[in-house]
């Protein structure tokens, strides 16, 4: 096997490429990583390609040999080069990936931001058969973009493909970072921008956390899932004919819930708590699917999530870089 990652230096590709080469299953297999700006170590076994996806010969050869691809490579609300990256790097991709005489597998990581998450109210959980809906601002669209033209391609050529769909990836101390009202804040709301300023600074102080309402008023939920558990994922999905063809969505069992977050806080750190309005709406992502065909089981609950990510002490050889703000 000739794996080839892009987006390799991100949070997924890194750990994605560190678990394929500790599990004695892919023992034979290598690993090619096409980089753009930064880039990861070589050894025997991990080669390093640096290229635009958007260039097409760049991306031919990277594909050179290759048989298998897991697409990672993605950006944020950034107008100026996201149709670079989701439409016209992964159509390269795809591509070159058809002409392939060796290439096997195409999986693509999607985002639960194909379906709106949050944004919309669904009337019951929110499964590989939900219809498209992105959500203002060009990255949402740019989800929906990449698992139409996957889609595409699949009928029209028959390639193996195979899409894996996740909603917000934690890692580290990520999910305490998204808690913060201070500027330090991972990803979105921006706590610090929807109470006073003095009401923020208190909350850093003290370490309050947001308990985030729904349209509702009621305790909101959203949907996670830690990056150890959507490598295994990948793992599961990788060579494997039942996945030929399909769509899974990889998360927690559950949804996040806020209240639920602020109780467990509350009782584990001595944490308080302050309501937070908004007009988002609690979302279930729904994986049976996934347990039931690919015999995937998350090993992250909400506990195991909120503990993991308050315990984690990070070593000085690893400060905290943010690359995409969530």
């Amino acid at each position: 096997m000739l794996l080839l990652v892009t987006g390799a230096t991100g949070k997924v590709g890194t750990n994605l490429i560190a678990q394929i080469l500790s599990e004695p299953r892919w023992s034979g297999a290598k690993i090619r990583a096409l980089c753009h700006q930064r880039l990861i170590p070589e050894t025997d076994r991990v080669e390093v390609i640096k290229g635009n996806i958007s260039d097409r010969e760049s991306v031919e050869l990277a594909m050179a040999g290759v048989t298998h691809v897991v697409h990672l490579a993605t950006c944020k609300e950034t107008p100026e080069v996201v149709m670079d990256v989701a439409v016209k790097g992964l159509f390269w991709l795809l591509e070159t990936f058809r002409l392939s005489k060796t290439a096997s597998q195409f999986i693509l990581i999607g985002g639960d931001a194909s379906v709106g998450h949050f944004f919309y109210r669904h009337d019951g959980p929110v499964t590989e058969q939900t219809s498209h809906q992105a959500y203002p601002g060009c990255y949402a669209l740019s989800k929906v973009l990449e698992e139409v033209l996957l889609t595409q391609f699949t009928i029209q050529y028959g390639i193996n493909s195979c899409c894996l769909r996740a909603p917000w990836i934690m890692e580290k101390d990520d999910f305490r970072y998204t808690l913060s009202f201070g500027d330090d804040v991972f990803g979105g709301p921006d706590w610090k921008t929807l109470v006073t300023a003095d009401i923020a600074a208190k909350c850093v102080r003290e370490g309050t956390i947001p308990l985030l309402l729904n349209a509702d008023g009621n305790s909101l939920k959203r949907n996670f899932v830690h990056v150890e558990d959507l490598t295994r994922a990948i793992s599961a999905a990788l060579d494997n004919p039942v996945a030929r063809g399909k769509l899974y969505n990889i998360c927690m069992d559950e949804p996040v819930d806020y209240g639920s977050v602020a109780n467990h806080l509350r009782n584990s750190q001595g944490l308080g708590s302050i309501a937070i309005s908004s007009s988002y709406h609690s979302t279930w992502l729904d994986n049976t699917k996934a347990k039931f065909e690919l015999n995937w089981r998350p090993r992250y609950d909400l506990a195991k999530l909120i503990d993991s990510a308050w315990n984690y002490k990070r070593p000085s050889t690893d400060p905290r870089k943010i690359w995409y703000p969530g």
